[in-house]
């Protein structure tokens, strides 16, 4: 192996110098002192000499100026002892953020959600992956939950949070959060004034409701509550967001079926009451890719398995049921 002593970097070298070669010459370089050097590297003194000769000679240059009582650095030997310390320090951290990528410590996580089915346990997740994790990057999509299945088949996100239940062979359904639903009424409302509203009570009430074609589970599930009461509802207004819902129905314009969770929206106009009804659950799927999930989504479905015990100790309830 021939190096022109032009060439002043260990970086510009050929790739096949080892960088134990690199690490034997900097810790002579650092020690002035083969023995003490050796005993460093828990090597032997000739085979470091012996390392450090085979690299100069690769190099065509001298290093190191030896004599019976000391070793010097030439000037050559200088200049090549700090460029080998930013190689060596360049090596550590590249091992190092390999090591972290491994472990799903760095890195990018893209992350599908339909926001009311974020409100249960999302943000909790969230923090607390964020707080464990500083240096993974999380990037947030709010598609609806068949948007967020093509984009998990087509690999663009590595998870989803998403109306349960999620029917796809390709996908696995990590978990699934499930949650009473309530009845949003506007507060002057004849029936805001009781604890739990028969559903047949809101016969006769417009409706305002998420439409079926962006989320069939949800709008299903709705008008099912209603079926089980005699009655189809009477729809006066379709929104997607479950924002404009609980701010339609403040208006006055009519009623509508929400997750529990949504209660956190205390918006001035609108009250929550319980359904007499025990089938009014709805649930919130987590899904993944039918394969073995990348370091990240591991630590991802870790923190979210941790998230949700510690939320259940705290309230006392399940709430999480595994698929």
């Amino acid at each position: 192996m021939n190096f022109s002593p032009a060439i002043d970097s260990p970086s510009e070298y050929n790739a096949d110098m080892e960088l134990s070669h690199i690490r034997y010459f900097v810790a002579v370089a650092e020690e002035l002192h083969f023995g003490r050097a050796a005993e460093r590297l828990h090597i032997t003194q000739p085979s470091l000499s012996k390392q450090v000769s085979r690299l100069e000679k690769e190099l065509g240059i001298e290093l190191l100026h030896r004599t019976k009582r000391k070793v010097q650095l030439t000037e050559a030997g200088r200049v090549f002892f700090k460029e080998a310390c930013r190689l060596l320090e360049g090596a550590e951290q590249a091992t190092e953020a390999a090591r972290r990528a491994a472990e799903g410590e760095i890195g990018a996580l893209e992350v599908g959600f339909f926001s009311p089915a974020i409100y249960p346990i999302f943000p909790e997740i969230l923090k607390t992956y964020r707080d464990r994790f500083p240096d993974v990057r999380v990037t947030l999509h709010e598609w609806t939950s068949a948007v967020q299945i093509e984009r998990l088949r087509e690999g663009k996100i590595e998870v989803g949070f998403m109306r349960a239940p999620v029917d796809d062979e390709e996908l696995i359904t990590e978990r699934t959060f499930h949650e009473p639903i309530v009845a949003a009424l506007p507060e002057n409302h004849p029936l805001a004034a009781w604890e739990v509203v028969p559903p047949e009570k809101l016969a006769n009430e417009p409706f305002i409701m998420v439409p079926r074609h962006k989320e069939p589970n949800s709008f299903d599930k709705y008008v099912g509550i209603c079926q089980r009461a005699g009655f189809s509802p009477r729809i006066v207004q379709e929104v997607f967001e479950i924002h404009a819902i609980v701010g339609l129905v403040a208006t006055g314009m009519g009623v509508a079926f929400v997750p529990a969770s949504i209660k956190v929206l205390q918006r001035p106009g609108v009250v929550y009451r319980a359904l007499q009804d025990q089938g009014a659950r709805i649930g919130t799927a987590v899904v993944r890719r039918n394969a073995d999930p990348p370091p990240m989504l591991r630590m991802f479905i870790s923190t979210l398995r941790e998230a949700v015990a510690e939320l259940s100790q705290r309230s006392g309830k399940q709430l999480i049921e595994d698929p």
